[in-house]
């Protein structure tokens, strides 16, 4: 199933995104815990992450075709442009379509960890809407892109970046997923940028990440470039010594952005569930997806 169809049905489309794990005794943790607790909300697909410079692309790759085809889960296959060449990616693309994976995300990628910067590896790409291009030149593949409601990190000039969200859908991608974010008129002010001028008729789907801890939440979205609503930020720090009320708290604001995302009619919501399932569940029986 390719996923731009999966945005054609009436009700919204329910995803997640985990990220691989580095044994193989995880890994069955993962298949025994987490995928069974996420195919009990139904989800429409999943999509896989690896690590930067692709330190477990092998075993990302895996855990794709392992919930294709053992589990019936339709699944994503992340695809960067760290530490590869033409070559490596031509070769990955190859591998996944002898395994029959027909989705892929195709992003620049962060750099590796120990480096503040990301870096071109010579004879690979330095942008995502070149490694677009290639995998839509390289095969039958359905193409999706990542977005920045609140501009890049690295992008000085929000509206230019939502020009290059543009041009990877222009190049081939087929639907938008969307950082995290916690200001629902960030995503409302992007998404009509990109409906009125440019024109896209793709899905744009939101991407919304759950509390784990206060610590947690605040670096990933320092990390991501993401902003904290003041209200919320006071209410995590009043919280931050207890790791169970932040989690509640966070159940609570995602709610309330997920409705507001669902009434304004986004097709639907991508979940950064981290590998864990308790409050993505929450959230979606409260939203009454379940």
């Amino acid at each position: 199933m390719r996923i731009p169809e999966l945005y054609t049905r009436p009700k919204p489309t329910i995803s997640f995104e985990f990220f691989p794990t580095k044994t193989d005794a995880d890994e069955e943790t993962l298949f025994r815990d987490t995928v069974p607790g996420l195919q009990r909300l139904n989800p429409a697909f999943i999509s896989v992450t690896y690590g930067a410079g692709g330190g477990t692309r092998e075993r990302s790759f895996r855990i794709v075709d392992r919930l294709r085809k053992q589990c019936g889960v339709e699944a994503v296959a992340h695809l960067t442009c760290v530490g590869s060449t033409r070559d490596d990616i031509g070769g990955i693309l190859d591998e996944a379509e002898r395994l029959g994976v027909e989705n892929i995300l195709a992003l620049r990628g962060d750099p590796p960890k120990g480096q503040s910067a990301f870096t071109t590896t010579p004879g690979g790409f330095s942008y995502a809407v070149d490694l677009v291009r290639f995998v839509k030149a390289r095969g039958n593949f359905s193409i999706g892109v990542a977005g920045y409601p609140e501009g890049h990190q690295e992008c000085a000039d929000k509206k230019l970046d939502w020009d290059r969200s543009a041009a990877k859908v222009e190049a081939g991608g087929e639907y938008i997923v969307t950082q995290l974010f916690y200001d629902v008129n960030d995503f409302f002010a992007y998404e009509d940028y990109l409906k009125t001028k440019h024109r896209l008729k793709v899905p744009i789907v939101p991407g919304i990440m759950p509390f784990v801890s206060a610590g947690n939440i605040k670096r990933i979205a320092a990390m991501c470039g993401a902003r904290l609503p003041e209200p919320v930020l006071k209410r995590l720090d009043a919280l931050a010594h207890d790791d169970e009320s932040v989690r509640r708290l966070g159940v609570e604001v995602c709610t309330d952005l997920c409705r507001r995302l669902l009434d304004h009619g986004v097709p639907g919501v991508h979940f950064y569930c981290l590998n864990r399932v308790v409050s993505c569940a929450e959230v979606v029986k409260n939203l009454g997806l379940v």
